[in-house]
């Protein structure tokens, strides 16, 4: 059993990467071998709208043709027995690079024809760990229709549950004297890192391991 997990943060040591991390460990408890990519490492763009995996006869089967960074990756995923996808909320929504990354996945797989809704022939479970500034009661007011959105396409068209981690008032900062945040109180931010990252780390590793299952 294989477990990718995506980062969609450019940090690769911030909270984003942190959960995703414990939830591979989480995974290799169960004996699955791991491999997490970082896309700001990779050069790569949206779909290009050349609409090859749509054509008639095309030989595409779900994985995009645009020849770049990204092409191997999403043949390695096609492949795999899980996916575990984490990213930063910016601006009430993924990272672009998430938004690219998921538009070159998805779109391939997602048939045009009648009757048909996808053409991935296996189920791939999945998960999508997001981390945000706002505290909890914000995520269930503001962001909450987006997480399940991305859950019912991510999981539609990968035909397998998606599950959803979200961790909310993280740290932006180290050392929140150095920034014009005053809108944040330290203490807060404090106490969240101390009591609540920690079960959000559990959850991760759970998650991973609940992945790694052989059905």
């Amino acid at each position: 059993m294989k477990v990718i997990a995506i980062n969609g943060s450019p940090r690769k040591k911030g909270n984003t990467a942190e959960l995703l991390k414990r939830a591979l460990e989480g995974a290799e408890e169960n004996g699955a071998k791991t491999k997490l990519y970082h896309l700001y490492d990779l050069e790569y763009t949206g779909c290009v709208s050349c609409f090859a995996c749509k054509k008639k006869g095309n030989d595409c089967k779900g994985l995009c043709v645009v020849k770049d960074d990204l092409k191997d990756v999403l043949e390695e995923i096609l492949k795999c027995d899980a996916l575990i996808i984490g990213s930063p909320i910016y601006f009430s929504d993924v990272t672009g690079e998430i938004r690219s990354f998921l538009e070159r996945l998805l779109f391939p797989i997602l048939s045009y024809k009648e009757g048909e809704r996808e053409l991935l022939k296996k189920s791939i479970p999945s998960a999508f760990i997001y981390t945000m500034n706002v505290p909890k009661e914000h995520y269930e007011m503001a962001y909450k229709t987006l997480t399940e959105k991305n859950q019912n396409i991510i999981g539609g068209l990968l035909r397998a549950e998606s599950k959803i981690l979200v961790s909310c008032d993280t740290y932006q900062f180290k050392d929140y004297d150095k920034y014009d945040a005053t809108r944040y109180s330290i203490e807060e931010k404090e106490k969240v890192r101390k009591e609540q990252f920690p079960l959000d780390l559990q959850e991760a590793f759970a998650i991973g391991k609940q992945l790694a299952v052989k059905l």
